[in-house]
């Protein structure tokens, strides 16, 4: 498979299991013990019955496992057929089970799920305390966090369970501007790229008549907007964390070989290949046809070094949404030779 292929196969798995993650902590809160507690003005205790917990997210790690695998075993398999002098069959094998493929999984799942418990923390925190601050009914305040139960589906929709803390503060300024009365504010909310523009003249004739929107009528449209802002943050989160499996298990795989004395380091080089459109980032775009030793850094105009696309290492602002990739070139024969004479000594 190309890693093209690699990625539009496991991409879908990572995001779904994200979702599955995410309803699975919405189904099973109890609004009634969340409103008692903030009625209490117990914050905390009511962010701890929402149970945010990271054991909730067991499926994505698995996924993020399955498409690391997947990577490393592609790479191997796309290594050529190849004989050492002696006539014997190099076989390459890619092993999941290498120390430093389980220490990989181990620590970036790991990684991986804290921020995003700790993300939602924040998020929730953030929305509670403001809902109390400001002396909303303190089930309103816990609705619009954990979302209203839909009569259709019967499942819990909107709410903020899922969105990053900056995704929330768009949800929570989306909500004051559609309550304001200011035509201004208003207006605003119209050019929100994820808003539902089925709510459109709902928001025209609020303007019109210079009024707020009606409460029940903000609930609907604040959920659909935060229902997007989630299938967004699902989409974001498993494209980079997908291309981060994927990529890590390529350079490991080639590494394992090297280590296993199948492959010379001195005859790898690695070059950087981007998508070749313009969603491209301008730092890529520039690193694009440049290659580097195995053990080498692509250096980006700003500074940040990356030793693959995708690199967890690298500042976020360097990975989030990447889709280059590396063409790794390996001087086989010279790799065959030189084991063979090294063997023979």
């Amino acid at each position: 498979m190309t890693f093209d292929e690699l990625l539009s196969t496991f991409e879908p798995k990572l995001a779904a299991a994200f979702r599955e993650a995410i309803e699975s902590i919405k189904s099973t809160i109890v609004l009634k013990v969340v409103v008692e507690r903030l009625e209490r003005g117990d914050v905390e205790g009511a962010i701890a019955a929402m149970q945010l917990d990271a054991e909730a997210f067991a499926s994505l790690e698995i996924a993020f496992a399955e498409a690391y695998n997947a990577g490393g075993i592609n790479e191997v398999a796309n290594l050529p057929k190849l004989k050492d002098p002696s006539g014997g069959r190099v076989v390459f094998r890619f092993g999941v089970r290498n120390p430093e493929a389980e220490r990989f999984l181990r620590e970036h799942s790991a990684q991986m799920v804290t921020r995003i418990v700790e993300d939602q923390l924040v998020a929730v925190r953030a929305a509670l305390v403001e809902g109390l601050t400001r002396g909303k009914n303190p089930t309103a305040t816990a609705l619009d966090v954990i979302g209203r139960m839909s009569n259709v589906t019967r499942r819990r929709e909107g709410g903020i369970i899922g969105l990053t803390s900056p995704q929330e503060r768009f949800i929570a300024t989306a909500r004051a501007e559609l309550l304001s009365g200011d035509p201004a504010q208003m207006r605003h909310y119209l050019t929100r790229e994820r808003r539902d523009k089925r709510f459109d003249r709902t928001v025209a004739a609020a303007i019109k008549a210079g009024k707020p929107v009606a409460l029940d009528d903000v609930a609907r449209m604040v959920g659909r907007y935060s229902d997007r802002m989630l299938q967004l943050r699902g989409e974001m989160l498993a494209r980079t964390e997908t291309m981060i499996a994927l990529a890590t298990a390529r350079d490991h795989a080639i590494r394992q070989q090297i280590d296993a004395g199948k492959l010379v380091e001195g005859d790898v080089k690695k070059k950087w290949r981007t998508a070749s459109d313009s969603r491209v980032r301008h730092t890529h775009r520039i690193l694009n046809g440049q290659a580097v030793e195995m053990n080498g850094t692509f250096v980006g105009p700003s500074g940040a070094t990356l030793r693959y696309p995708g690199d967890p290492e690298a500042p976020v602002s360097e990975i989030i949404g990447c889709r280059c990739f590396l063409q790794y070139k390996v001087d086989y024969l010279a790799s065959v030779v030189r084991r063979f004479r090294a063997e023979a000594v």
